[in-house]
């Protein structure tokens, strides 16, 4: 059954990107502290050191680090400000994912058995033009035998940004009606979907290649993209814990067999709540998975 490649993303209203911005004046001195994770940062300390960074090279920070901070709704400031507080500073730690792959072994086997974790560093390794990070990652690929499970979880950690993407039946035929991928982001206003898409693509194919399969490239490309309306981050740093959260409430949630005519599923805005992630992270804080 062949797809017609105009309807392979499904996903929810995007908005455009920002505009071109003044790369050094953009920026006020007192408020680069809310630009922690993008060139708008660097841009601002650059002003400090005594040999600044040239105006061609902060161009290409504005590539490799665009600014999502006024893509992300915020809440007012809450009454319980003490709590809030504990739980923004938690959340600014070093997520640990090797303690979480650890964690997620306290699932069922028969839970275990559907399901198989990538690292998050896998798809920035994958768009190295070293080739031999890129070999690494291969390598990697040939002894999981990844899409031989019914769902495949990568967390992609990209433009200082975590997103999720589920592979989902990929052991059946690709032209099946209930292979697709689902690309799950708590900042979706940031069309990391539509930016990432070809690399996504291409990074399936050549998974194929490497377990030895040989798959038409076109019916990669007509695999489904479903970009589902999930729970949204409120504020910078919060993008790591929802993939995690994103991951533990998928495999609790997932149905006995994925069928994409029931889409959305579980996977709508009130999925779980901001207090429900807020307990996940005294959870896994309580365990050292973040520290």
């Amino acid at each position: 059954m062949s797809r017609r490649r105009s309807n392979r993303v499904k996903n929810s209203k995007y908005v455009t990107s920002p505009g071109r911005v003044t790369i050094i004046d953009d920026c006020e001195e007192d408020e680069y502290l809310h630009h922690r994770s993008c060139w708008k940062h660097i841009a601002v300390l650059n002003k400090r050191v005594s040999k600044p960074k040239r105006a061609k090279e902060l161009q290409i920070l504005k590539l490799t680090a665009p600014c999502f901070y006024d893509e992300c709704t915020r809440r007012g400031r809450s009454k319980r400000r003490i709590k809030c507080k504990y739980l923004a500073s938690k959340l600014r730690k070093k997520l640990n994912s090797k303690a979480f792959v650890a964690y997620l072994e306290s699932f069922s086997d028969e839970k275990k058995n559907s399901f198989v974790y990538l690292d998050c560093l896998w798809f920035s390794m994958y768009k190295s033009e070293n080739q031999n990070i890129r070999s690494s990652v291969f390598d990697s690929i040939k002894t999981k035998q990844i899409f031989s499970k019914k769902y495949v979880f990568l967390p992609i950690v990209y433009w200082s940004h975590w997103t999720l993407l589920i592979f989902c039946n990929f052991g059946e035929d690709l032209d099946s009606d209930n292979t697709c991928m689902l690309f799950l982001d708590s900042l979706q206003t940031t069309d990391s979907s539509q930016r990432l898409e070809p690399d996504i693509r291409k990074f399936v194919l050549d998974v194929y290649r490497t377990e030895g399969r040989t798959e038409d490239p076109r019916l990669v490309d007509e695999i489904p993209l479903h970009v589902p309306v999930v729970p949204q981050q409120t504020n910078d740093v919060e993008c790591g814990s929802f993939v995690l959260y994103y991951i533990q409430r998928f495999i609790e949630d997932a149905p006995e067999k994925f069928s994409v005519d029931d889409m959305p599923y579980f996977m709508k805005e009130d999925w779980f709540s901001h207090k429900d992630l807020e307990e996940f992270c005294d959870k896994l804080d309580s365990l050292g998975t973040i520290h």
